[in-house]
């Protein structure tokens, strides 16, 4: 017969560590976000996006062409400024 215990607290925190490393991997892999990504990272629809900071000057953005660009470490560096002022 054959017995096997398993500590969830132990599976869950190697879980999440893994977890964090893919996030990681995939937000390092990105040097920019287009507007499709920036929708999907802040959770918000365009409109929102435009009538809450896009117009602000301290946020980056470069227009190529028709598209528009944002490094993604200074957006995100500026969004997590912006929402502490927020409070």
């Amino acid at each position: 017969m054959l017995s096997i215990q398993i500590d969830k607290e132990e599976v869950k925190q190697l879980y999440m560590e893994k977890l964090k490393e893919k996030i990681s991997e995939v937000d390092a892999e990105l040097v920019f976000w287009d507007a499709n990504e920036l929708k999907r990272r802040t959770c918000m629809c365009w409109n929102t996006i435009q009538k809450e900071f896009f117009f602000d000057p301290r946020f980056p953005k470069y227009k190529v062409g028709n598209k528009w660009y944002f490094p993604a470490d200074k957006a995100k560096e500026f969004l997590l400024q912006w929402i502490t002022e927020k409070r």
